[in-house]
């Protein structure tokens, strides 16, 4: 295969997990660029600068490659949701970090998004574990502030949770596919206080 303008010079060794961060950033740009089912381990293994046995040796089919790309941004979507919650006491700045929190995710890192919220592998179980694991896991967050704070039962809790987190993902991604139209601060301010008018009328009880 010729090489393509983005293809890594090879034949340098590295240490094993850098060599790892590498060939998932090559996976990465090739997944996002054709999707799941037109991308190869030709090109993958081409974009890193490697060879495919060096791609193999690491990762040994393309969807084990697929599925830990998908965990780091799973994680990463969830770390981000827990540093905003955990960021003041203040329930309204609360509701605006958590909201920022997507719209910094699915504008970061050249639209690895896509991977999280927009797979076209969502039909297969793995892949589908995973992306619901990261408005799961987001909402769990939300949902225990809110039974904490409120009189609401552990459901009601969860389903408030359920559907901030799905406002700030929608919300995110259309701003992004809108094309940043307006400002990302003014935009997540703006869901921000959409968000807040709805929850902050459950009287707070704790």
């Amino acid at each position: 295969m010729t090489a393509t303008p983005d293809a890594k010079p090879r034949g340098t060794r590295l240490p094993r997990l850098a060599r790892r961060r590498q060939l998932l950033s090559a996976a990465q740009e090739v997944f996002v660029e054709r999707g799941y089912h037109a991308a190869a381990m030709d090109e993958i293994a081409e974009r890193a600068g490697v060879s495919k046995p060096v791609l193999y040796q690491h990762f040994p089919g393309k969807l084990e490659l697929y599925l830990a790309l998908l965990d780091l941004h799973v994680d990463d979507m969830v770390a981000r949701c827990r540093a905003a919650l955990d960021s003041t006491t203040d329930n309204k700045q609360r509701v605006q970090a958590a909201i920022g929190a997507f719209f910094d995710f699915v504008s970061s890192q050249g639209e690895a998004f896509r991977l999280v919220f927009e797979s076209d592998l969502r039909n297969v179980a793995p892949v589908r574990q995973r992306m619901e694991r990261s408005l799961r896991e987001s909402a769990d967050m939300i949902s225990q502030v809110i039974q904490e704070d409120t009189g609401c039962s552990s459901d009601e809790a969860h389903l408030l949770g359920v559907g901030l987190v799905g406002m700030a993902e929608v919300s995110a991604r259309y701003w992004l596919s809108s094309q940043g139209s307006i400002p990302k601060e003014a935009a997540t301010q703006l869901m921000a206080r959409l968000a807040w008018r709805g929850i902050s009328g459950f009287p707070r009880t704790g």
